[in-house]
């Protein structure tokens, strides 16, 4: 459901901005180190986090990236994508030192700990891409 364009942003080391559902109902929203895992977006927490809590709860997200760049109307293109989103247990530390390269620099050692836990992996299934850019159509 991402276009080449999509997926070029999702992977070129913009942060994501990942809206959840709170137990109140009102929006949590929080930054995150996205990839790719097929055609869903992924990241990694090394430990439990509210995010995760209310994705458990409530597997609606919404994910915004900003692009770096700059259109003819002055203006910075933007990916929205909708989804479901599926929390699993492990492969947190392991996704998390693979996105550092890309974030913080390819001899970063992220989490900067001994013995890491494992974490947790997240992954959205695309439902609906929106924003203003190529992958807007």
């Amino acid at each position: 459901m991402l276009d080449a364009a999509a997926r070029q942003l999702v992977t070129s080391g913009v942060y994501g901005h990942l809206v959840t559902i709170g137990p109140d109902g009102r929006p949590h929203v929080t930054l995150a180190w996205f990839d790719l895992d097929g055609d869903d977006l992924a990241f990694g927490t090394l430990f439990n986090q509210r995010k995760l809590d209310n994705l458990r709860r409530d597997p609606r997200a919404v994910v915004s990236f900003e692009s770096g760049e700059v259109n003819e109307h002055g203006l910075r293109p933007y990916l929205v994508v909708e989804g479901a989103a599926t929390v699993t247990e492990g492969g947190g530390a392991a996704l998390l030192q693979r996105l550092a390269h890309r974030y913080l620099g390819p001899d970063v050692t992220f989490p900067p700990m001994p013995d890491p836990p494992d974490g947790y992996v997240t992954r959205i299934t695309v439902e609906a891409v929106r924003g203003v850019g190529p992958w807007a159509g």
